[in-house]
């Protein structure tokens, strides 16, 4: 083919434009080093995705197996999800925090949050529309709304006080005023905690300047220290204005089963599924069988997991402490948020997590990738077990020497 045939082919492949506001998938090129690195040989740690590799409780895949053995099961399933299930997860909220569901207008099942809150973020936002993110952010809850055309404002979360005033601030100032706040505690990746006080004032803060919410709630069992997530419904009032998405990826270690849901305003959930349903025909039917087990008889297995993750942040942040990191003990979640010391920070995160990975084989996710507010740190994933995590730390250490001993060049500094 010659070059003017090369080009016109080119010329013919057009994205787009919405595809111009989407940078590089931060976490995407770390996993391709990752596994290019494994390619060659290499045992590299992966502190970089949230990815649990822990066993989902056998009784989850054993009714998987069975069920998937029917052929009745491999029609397309309901598409809101399946009516027992919608049943078992209002149970769920009643007998965990006393909320009342209709099962029927108030939950609707998703393949996972993730694929929830984008589609949501389709049916409620669009060109001149803006929402709120809490900053630093899952890269989901930022450009799940570019993607669907609206203006994201990005605000810091911490401290919690500043960050209701920004709101009200940025909602006084604005015309038109945002029109969603996105939420999402325990937070990822700052592992920032949410109460019930908070709640309430982003709840009357909603009624106020007449903004929905949707709060990302994927963290909710993995807690520490006795420390209990509330739900953002528990809140009088907060069904008038928002949703909840839940997740069967970390409480029961189901991330590849793809599956989630959404509960709370009727009319919201309405929206979500009335988009949903151009786009796709729901969750396999074994998968939501599979997950009503999971609710049913799995909730004992939750408290030992996260006993687990418990262990691994002390662990790691243990370790990372003797290094002279200023560390601070996540109370839920399954992420460590370590700012990284001077004289290394000078390097920015990304060209951090790039060394980590070429000098100490251990992959870890950069803060630039949650957004600017997220620059000077590193996001650490509870995954590995505690011997990997040891591992981890050593391999950190001698990489970190290694570096004393080359000097930060001006190449690593961006200069």
């Amino acid at each position: 083919m010659s070059q003017d045939e090369k080009d016109q082919n080119n010329n013919l492949i057009r994205f787009a434009s919405r595809m111009d506001q989407l940078p590089p998938y931060l976490f995407g090129m770390i996993n391709s080093m990752k596994m290019e690195k494994r390619r060659r040989g290499y045992d590299v740690i992966d502190l970089g995705m949230g990815n649990p590799m822990d066993a989902t409780p056998c009784a989850v895949i054993d009714k998987l197996i069975e069920v998937a053995k029917d052929p009745k099961t491999h029609r397309y399933p309901v598409s809101s999800g399946m009516k027992n299930l919608k049943l078992e997860i209002s149970k769920y909220y009643k007998k965990l925090y006393d909320i009342d569901l209709n099962p029927e207008t108030q939950t609707f099942c998703t393949i996972g949050s993730k694929e929830g809150i984008s589609h949501l973020c389709l049916a409620l936002l669009g060109p001149g529309d803006s929402v709120l993110v809490p900053a630093p952010a899952f890269p989901i809850h930022i450009y799940a709304a570019v993607i669907a055309g609206a203006t994201v404002v990005r605000v810091p979360i911490a401290p919690a006080e500043s960050f209701l005033n920004r709101i009200v601030h940025i909602c006084e100032s604005f015309y038109p005023r945002p029109k969603v706040l996105m939420i999402n505690y325990p937070h990822n990746p700052t592992a920032t905690l949410g109460s019930l006080d908070l709640f309430k004032e982003v709840v009357a803060l909603a009624k106020r300047f007449n903004f929905m919410v949707i709060h990302d709630f994927a963290y909710s069992r993995i807690t520490f220290d006795g420390y209990k997530a509330p739900s953002f419904l528990e809140v009088e009032g907060a069904e008038d204005v928002g949703v909840e998405f839940g997740s069967f990826s970390k409480s029961y270690n189901m991330a590849g089963w793809r599956i989630g849901y959404c509960v709370g305003n009727e009319k919201i959930i309405q929206g979500l599924g009335k988009i949903k349903g151009y786009f796709d025909y729901g969750i396999f039917s074994a998968i939501q069988i599979a997950g009503i087990i999971a609710l049913r008889d799995c909730d004992d297995t939750i408290a030992g997991q996260a006993a687990i993750y418990q262990t691994r942040r002390d662990t790691l942040c243990s370790g990372l402490s003797r290094m002279g990191w200023e560390i601070e003990k996540p109370g839920a979640g399954m992420f460590v948020w370590a700012k990284i010391p001077a004289p290394y920070s000078e390097m920015g995160s990304m060209q951090f997590a790039i060394e980590m990975m070429n000098r100490a084989n251990v992959a870890v996710a950069p803060g630039i990738g949650f957004s600017e507010e997220g620059e000077g740190y590193l996001r650490l994933a509870l995954v590995e077990n505690e011997e990997r995590l040891r591992q981890a730390i050593r391999q950190m250490r001698k990489a970190l020497h290694e570096i004393d001993r080359d000097g930060i060049s001006p190449h690593l500094t961006g200069d």
